[in-house]
């Protein structure tokens, strides 16, 4: 298999870990949908839990929440599906020194279910760290954080909210005995080999918190054959079975906070729009929009190429942004994997996709959230997983815990 580069030229930053102790609490405010009183029309109030970590208070690369030109009470909210126990929470403040400073004082309420209630704690107003407020415990499906401005308009850049983390049958780091020794390798073989790993932004883990639980696709059709809206259909299903084997990995495992990643495709790149037999509007169509030699989605609709996760010029808005491509190119042998997606022939795919196991597939889908190729070593006491081409055809238990290991070192940047 032959894996493309997943390391950025542009957003290598040191990954800053949350300056909190409180490993047994986790992290909700993720799982939550936010709100506002009032949003600049050039901000977003998504910042507020899209589970960056800001580097300080005047963040001029990520989202921001903010509320210039408004000033006096304002407020963000989180909203729950279902009721939360929450015990303390987080905030860091937007200031970019001119017209958005931190407030003069703020507070928490929560939704009792007919109203709001004050949450009584000490709150401290400080710039460029986190603002941490503990209370007793409250049960929830609404947290409020309450600004009242002083010298000018309010903001937030990220509300963390923290519930007790009572078990529930997620476990923790715990793999099997036999594979510490070589997980321990394939971690210093990871930091050894990339610049930094850790402030690598858009793996795929970075990808599904910023959806909030989901992931998206567009398919580059690069290849000559038409396709039917049956075939279609299933080579969307056959994408989703494969990529849920990864996710089902992951369910229950160590605050991982979803138990179900639906996967989308919002799009089909061709060179012909009659290659496509249906007129159906369920998928944007790309015709002609030519990169790599290849039909290319609409690059303002990319995340590749949208890394803050805004998509303004994206024509159906950011409901349509795609996160990968699945590349399928007649011809094709092999496969090619990362931030970008996932590539193999579009042979081996139609001639798989009722497959259980779509190898080629899973493999570089395994590259798209970081895992590495063994060509040229293995790790002690194993020797057949999926991530060492062609020593096995389905995920193995070793590939689900390096897996899950990149999950244990970038969890963190999430507020988890």
């Amino acid at each position: 298999m032959r894996r493309l580069a997943i390391l950025p030229l542009l957003l290598l930053m040191t990954l800053l870990f949350p300056l909190r102790e409180a490993a047994a609490d986790t992290n909700v405010a993720r799982s939550a949908t936010p709100s506002a009183s009032y949003t600049s029309t050039w901000e977003s109030v998504a910042a507020i839990n899209d589970g960056i970590d800001p580097p300080r208070s005047n963040d001029t690369v990520n989202r921001r929440w903010g509320t210039w030109p408004q000033t006096g009470t304002q407020w963000a909210e989180l909203t729950w599906p279902a009721t939360q126990t929450l015990r303390s929470a987080d905030v860091y403040f937007f200031d970019d020194g001119g017209g958005v400073r931190v407030p003069a004082s703020w507070k928490l309420q929560y939704w009792t279910g007919s109203a709001y209630a004050d949450v009584p704690g000490t709150y401290p107003v400080a710039a460029d760290t986190y603002n941490t407020a503990s209370f007793a415990q409250v049960s929830t499906t609404r947290l409020r954080v309450v600004l009242q401005s002083g010298q000018g308009s309010v903001g937030l850049l990220e509300v963390r909210a923290f519930a007790p983390d009572t078990g529930g049958g997620t476990s923790g780091w715990n793999p099997p005995a036999s594979l510490v020794t070589p997980l321990d390798e394939v971690w210093r073989h990871v930091e050894s080999t990339y610049p930094n790993p850790y402030g690598f932004r858009n793996y795929g883990w970075d990808q599904i918190m910023a959806n909030r639980g989901s992931i998206n696709y567009c398919v580059r059709w690069d290849s000559s054959a038409t396709v039917t809206a049956a075939q279609r259909d299933q080579i969307h299903a056959a994408l989703a079975r494969q990529f849920k084997k990864w996710m089902d990995v992951m369910a229950g495992h160590n605050g991982w906070p979803y138990a179900e990643v639906p996967l989308k495709v919002v799009g089909w790149a061709v060179r012909d729009r009659a290659q496509l037999q249906w007129s159906d509007t369920s998928v944007d169509v790309y015709v002609n929009n030519i990169r790599e030699n290849a039909p290319q989605c609409a690059e303002p609709c990319g995340r590749f190429f949208n890394q803050s996760g805004n998509y303004p010029n994206c024509p159906g808005g950011a409901s349509h942004h795609y996160d990968m491509s699945l590349w399928l190119t007649a011809g094709f042998s092999g496969g090619a994997g990362g931030d970008w997606g996932q590539r193999v022939g579009s042979e081996y795919y139609m001639s798989n996709l009722n497959t259980a196991s779509m190898h080629i597939l899973l493999h570089e889908i395994g590259h798209s959230f970081g895992l590495d190729d063994f060509y040229d070593w293995t790790p002690t006491g194993v020797c057949c997983f999926l991530m060492k081409a062609g020593s096995a055809t389905s995920i193995t238990d070793f590939d689900a815990w390096m897996f899950r290991d990149w999950w244990r070192h970038l969890k963190s940047r999430y507020g988890l």
